[in-house]
């Protein structure tokens, strides 16, 4: 049965967006905050200088939304607290991602970017996706690219800011840039080169500009790429010698060691100083053979070429 509910609504029309999130002002407020809420970050200290110069500008920029923000250089730490001019609840978690981010080597200009709407950020932590330190290194050079054209590309396509810097990757931008980023870097980590992925978003971005195939499944026009891992299965060994052999229930003779060796020669029961001796001996023997050969070397640049043994020339004679 339809419903006799649903009336006209001529105020509802295509062209208004219905997931656009207004701004939050100070007049939506409904006071100031019961509690003081606080976080706290470390940096290290070769970021001391940086912040130490770039402290104002921070400062400026959270000074808008009501919260103060402290450097302590002594214990090497950064503070956002919420003050009594504090009117939106959800400032002070974007003064949070900015603190973390500065930690993170992330330029001041930029990490302030955080404090505005439709903004978030995330810290991947790829250290421990590898064990191996050299393969590693490798796997993270790898989103960078070549001169940085890899990340470059993903910047492009996910439209996203992304800084690869020690044990982490940060990543700035809207949420389903930074669900992208976040795939294709753990991927990467897992020995799957992101380049599979950027032609795999290349395509999508395409799919998506068409209206007809806005609603369609995309699976079919994705490239399935198929791992080309060989088998690790244990190879058996192949015998290539068939001929028949007689057959005796004794085992081979094991191979005679060091020590049996030395035995039959006899320098297993020479002294110390023997010893000693018999190899300066034995060193002396190749030194002097070395010398001959090269004294040879010497003395062959020094033998005159053979005269070639032609016919004599005849000489021309003249009749007068």
């Amino acid at each position: 049965m339809p419903s006799t509910h649903k009336k006209e609504k001529p105020w509802d029309t295509d062209d208004i967006d219905k997931w656009k999130v207004d701004p939050f002002t100070k007049d939506e407020s409904s006071g100031p905050f019961l509690e003081e809420s606080s976080f706290m970050t470390l940096f290290p200290k070769y970021r001391e200088r940086y912040l130490k110069d770039s402290w104002p500008l921070v400062i400026k920029s959270l000074d808008k939304y009501g919260i103060t923000a402290t450097l302590d250089l002594v214990e090497g730490s950064m503070t956002v607290k919420t003050t009594r001019k504090t009117f939106d609840p959800a400032a002070i978690l974007n003064a949070r991602d900015m603190i973390k981010l500065l930690a993170r080597s992330v330029p001041a200009p930029q990490a302030l970017k955080i404090l505005e709407d439709g903004m978030a950020c995330d810290i991947i932590k790829v250290r421990g996706m590898v064990r191996n330190k050299e393969r590693f290194v490798k796997r993270r050079q790898r989103i960078l690219g070549q001169n940085g054209t890899t990340l470059k590309a993903l910047e492009l396509l996910t439209e996203t800011y992304i800084l690869v810097h020690g044990n982490t990757v940060s990543v700035m931008g809207p949420f389903k840039g930074l669900k992208e980023v976040r795939r294709v870097v753990e991927d990467t980590m897992q020995n799957v080169h992101p380049i599979y992925l950027i032609k795999e978003l290349m395509i999508k971005r395409e799919l998506s500009k068409d209206p007809a195939l806005k609603h369609e499944d995309w699976s079919r026009y994705l490239p399935n790429f198929k791992k080309r891992t060989l088998s690790k299965r244990r190879t058996p060994f192949r015998v290539t010698d068939k001929e028949k052999k007689t057959f005796t229930p004794f085992p081979p003779a094991p191979e005679k060691s060091k020590v049996d060796m030395q035995i039959e020669s006899g320098e297993y029961f020479l002294g110390k100083q023997a010893k000693q001796r018999a190899a300066e001996a034995e060193r002396a023997e190749k030194a002097k053979q070395k010398k001959e050969e090269k004294k040879r070397e010497r003395e062959r640049e020094y033998v005159p070429p053979e005269e070639g043994a032609g016919k004599p020339k005849k000489r021309k004679t003249t009749h007068d």
